[in-house]
């Protein structure tokens, strides 16, 4: 079966890419698609997270394990589009160069069957250009995190206090 998807850039004016691959593409082979149809350097580290119906940022899927094997991790190159992506679970963020922040949701459209004499991946419509740098983006605490009664200033002086009742070098490692 193939994948139709749209990839779309999150930014102040339209900029997707509408994307038909077979479902047993790995996700490092969609990745690879979008850095192409984006025409984004491809020398950039990146990862798949799968959402919600909100957006909400779930499980990993990175290009690279950088763990040093401390935590399991599940790689691009591991995992094909078919197990992250299904009738039940259609959304998944991607985020390209975490120092720019180029971020995409993608959202499964439609599972067709294949069409006989086309090669996929391919990109079956695109709309807008990529900006020449990645959108601001806004970053807010969750409100369920912040305690309103709280919000005293920092005061740098208590904190120190603290350190020396408590004999803690901070510089201290070993």
């Amino acid at each position: 079966m193939i994948y139709r998807l749209r990839v779309l850039l999150d930014a102040n004016d339209d900029c997707f890419r509408d994307i038909e691959i077979d479902e047993k593409s790995t996700l490092e082979e969609f990745h690879n698609v979008i850095v192409q149809a984006f025409q984004l350097q491809g020398d950039e580290m990146a990862s798949f997270y799968a959402s919600d119906e909100e957006w909400n940022q779930g499980e990993e899927y990175c290009l690279f394990d950088m763990s040093g094997g401390m935590a399991p991790v599940k790689k691009m190159a591991d995992t094909l589009l078919e197990k992250a992506m299904s009738k039940k679970k259609t959304r998944m963020i991607y985020i390209y160069d975490f120092l720019s922040l180029w971020t995409f949701s993608v959202e499964l459209a439609d599972i067709v069957p294949h069409n006989p004499g086309t090669t996929y991946p391919q990109v079956i419509f695109s709309v807008g250009e990529l900006p020449d740098s990645a959108p601001d983006k806004e970053f807010e605490a969750d409100p369920r995190f912040h305690d309103d009664d709280d919000d005293e200033e920092y005061s740098d002086d208590e904190d120190d206090e603290f350190y020396d009742e408590e004999s803690f070098d901070e510089n201290d490692l070993y």
